[in-house]
């Protein structure tokens, strides 16, 4: 482990020499930031850690002095510094375990009503107002990027931003197949039904990693429509992107100007191909580990929302809480914090930690 670490803070103080150095291109110096972003937490545990060495080291050297006072000082630094040396280790372990490089980056997050109907879209709608409310208890700052809606309060599909340090960290393992069980509103007969709603949580890609070719993209531009297909502009303002190598087909319409709604769909493209190379890149890497607990395949059924119990249950690490209204007003750290802790686990151990 020392080794590694030594390497670490040699490639800290590299970064910190090339940033300082004159002429650095502004695209270099934005890749070896945030690389240096990643590395500080880990250089300055390390630090700390050599810091404790040496003064233990000093310690244990009094600690056999003739001098009965100074041998008690010592003493007692020792009894001092050793549980701060095995907490500095235990830390350096945890800070060791491969990050997903997209941990620390904006999301955009995709939720599209599944089977149930007009139900799956109001469930839909619950989960967009649940991950709002998540995020504002976070202080994160969350934008709508386009949506589809019903006009009864429930959405066929609703593409949102959420900006915020270590949203995808957090966010990542919504991704997947979400449950609802309950009666619905149109229901007579008092009977319980089960609708789906979708999740992806996309990690934002910069232009300079995702490089989109014009040739590649072909765009369509409409009127935007509103709620049961009234025209609301009369200027062709919506716009649809088909990235022609993939499909891949995106819609943007919310916004007043064509080259907003440009703009928006550029950036959901971009989110949805760097996820695609990600994932390319990691099943190469570790298939085994990503079928494992949040490994965010979209087609796990992941929790369920049980109304009539007041229980939302995480089938991933079988952890339940009996307080839904709280859940879907943004509590969601008890899941979410489950799940990071077995994921750590993992990466620590498919690491050989």
């Amino acid at each position: 482990m020392l080794d590694k670490l030594k390497g670490i803070a040699g490639r800290f103080e590299s970064i910190e020499n090339e940033l300082a150095a004159a002429g650095t291109p502004q695209a270099r110096i934005t890749e070896l930031a945030r690389e240096r972003s990643g590395l500080e937490p880990i250089v300055s545990a390390y630090r700390e850690y050599q810091n404790v060495l040496e003064q233990l080291e000093q310690a244990r050297g009094l600690s056999s002095s003739d001098d009965a006072d100074l041998r008690g000082l010592a003493l007692a630094e020792v009894e001092e510094l050793e549980p701060r040396r095995d907490a500095l280790e235990r830390r350096l372990k945890s800070l060791l375990v491969p990050r997903d490089p997209r941990d620390d980056r904006n999301v955009i997050v995709e939720i599209r009503a599944g089977t149930g109907g007009d139900e799956a879209a109001l469930f839909a709608a619950d989960l967009f107002r649940m991950y709002l409310r998540y995020a504002e208890l976070r202080s994160w700052k969350s934008d709508v990027l386009s949506q589809n809606d019903t006009g009864i309060g429930g959405f066929k599909e609703v593409i949102f931003q959420v900006r915020g340090k270590g949203a995808y960290s957090r966010l990542k393992f919504e991704s997947g197949v979400h449950r609802v069980q309950r009666v619905p509103a149109t229901e007579a007969q008092g009977r319980i039904h089960t609708s789906t709603a979708t999740v992806a949580v996309l990690a934002e890609a910069d232009e300079v990693e995702i490089d989109i070719p014009e040739k590649d993209v072909k765009m369509d531009v409409y009127r935007s429509a509103g709620a049961g297909g009234q025209n609301v502009q009369k200027n062709s303002t919506a716009v649809r992107l088909t990235h022609m190598p993939t499909g891949i087909v995106v819609q943007c319409q919310d916004e007043r100007s064509q080259l907003q709604n440009r703009m928006r769909a550029m950036s959901i493209l971009r989110a949805r191909l760097y996820d695609i190379a990600v994932e390319k890149q990691q099943a190469a890497e570790d298939a085994a580990r990503r079928s494992q607990v949040g490994s965010g395949e979209r087609s796990e059924k992941i929790r369920t929302y049980n109304f009539p119990q007041s229980r939302v249950t995480d089938h991933r690490v079988g952890v339940s809480s009996h307080n839904l209204p709280a859940v879907l007003d943004g509590a969601l750290d008890t899941f979410i914090d489950e799940l990071s802790t077995r994921d750590e686990a993992e990466r620590l151990q498919a690491a050989g930690g």
